[in-house]
């Protein structure tokens, strides 16, 4: 999809008998497809393929003769018994990047396990560390080691892409959730190297700055991010009204206050909850401290910095008259924006048109592969 977004020109290869999982992976649905399919399923074209089938693996590799960029994201050896592996494709086509996405990796001892994100974030080291301090190990709210290794991929591939306009040659992109999720522990993971020590949940607090966290207040809640000592003085001279605190030696440095949090965090919560919410929002910030309310998702996409920002677009289907809103791109790009959007494509919507413009294939030679079972029973947007 981020490629997709860029204006790569994508097509997406799916089982003719139900195609990607995510369209059922519901509710809610728009339509007959679920929210979480149309997520990351913009800027794309679906062509139904079964490539179990002698005549479909032969289109997917005249497909990729012409292609820049395959992606694929099977089990291992799950293509190369079709004949679609990136040896048998980089050989006909020498300029190929050949991106493989797993969970553990193609030279791994757990190479052969499947990758799901869940299990990718116990295994990873993240649910370690988050959740309540006193309570059980939790997963994030999103699937973060699938959307970061899918960022980390893009970013892998346009890399690839500049090498292929230099060299002439294609390359072999391995890409592993695990080790998305290693890179994605950051200075948690640093942590550890440097010191050896087992990194604790802290709920919202953070291991290395504090305050920063969230803080109740006496008719909901508020995160306040200290990120540093002329701000904590800030902080306790303005709107906290304690400025004691800043001279305390305890709390005077954020090594201290880190040292001490155990004392420190009880006396700033008990102060937190006798005022309001807003009361701190709008002090804080006129001390310049880094603060925010706890929005819901639907406050989120709705605010006015989202409108401002396009965050929020709405895709139209010119074929079914269906209408969908989406979170849009994030990329801002000056002289090349991000493309418009089109609607995620339905199962096979492509099909036809594609093997027609792309491989120059009659009505009577479609015909016959969709006799022959390589392209299922879809028949796009007359089904």
């Amino acid at each position: 999809m981020i490629l997709g977004d860029l204006g790569a020109d994508v097509v997406k290869i799916e089982n003719p008998v139900g195609g990607d999982d995510t369209r059922r992976w519901g509710p809610p649905y728009v339509g007959t497809e679920s929210a979480y399919y149309l997520c990351a399923n913009r800027n794309k074209k679906s062509m139904a393929i079964d490539i179990s089938t002698a005549e479909g693996q032969q289109l997917v590799r005249r497909l990729a003769v012409d292609a820049d960029v395959l992606v694929e994201n099977y089990k291992l050896g799950g293509l190369q018994k079709f004949g679609l592996d990136h040896a048998s494709l980089s050989a006909l086509n020498p300029r190929l990047i050949y991106c493989s996405i797993s969970g553990y990796g193609r030279v791994s001892p757990l190479a052969a396990r499947p990758g799901y994100d869940y299990v990718i974030q116990a295994e990873g080291g993240l649910m370690s560390v988050t959740g309540p301090a006193e309570g059980e190990p939790m997963k994030v709210g999103v699937a973060v080691a699938d959307l970061y290794t899918g960022m980390a991929a893009a970013q892998a591939i346009l890399a690839a892409l500049i090498a292929q306009a230099r060299d002439g040659v294609g390359q072999h992109i391995d890409m592993a959730l695990f080790d998305c999720q290693l890179a994605m522990l950051a200075n948690v993971g640093a942590a550890f190297l440097a010191s050896g020590e087992t990194p604790p949940r802290l709920g919202n607090g953070h291991p290395t700055v504090v305050p920063y966290q969230l803080f109740a207040t006496n008719d909901g809640s508020t995160v306040i991010a200290v990120g540093n000592d002329r701000q904590f003085a800030a902080f306790c001279k303005g709107p906290l009204a304690r400025p004691e605190l800043a001279e305390d030696a305890r709390f005077a440095t954020n090594d201290a206050r880190v040292t001490n949090r155990a004392a420190l965090i009880p006396l700033l919560a008990a102060r937190i909850a006798e005022e309001t919410t807003d009361f701190w929002l709008q002090g804080l910030r006129a001390a310049g401290i880094p603060c925010g309310e706890v929005r819901t998702v639907g406050e989120a996409l709705r605010s006015p910095e989202a409108v401002a920002r396009d965050m929020v677009a709405t895709l139209s289907s010119g074929t079914a008259g269906q209408e969908v809103e989406i979170v849009a791109s994030p990329l801002k790009l000056g002289e090349t924006p991000t493309v418009a959007g089109t609607m995620p494509p339905r199962l096979g919507e492509h099909t036809e048109a594609l093997l027609s413009e792309r491989l120059g294939l009659s009505g009577r030679e479609i015909a016959e592969l969709r006799a022959a079972g390589a392209l299922g029973r879809s028949k796009g947007p007359t089904d």
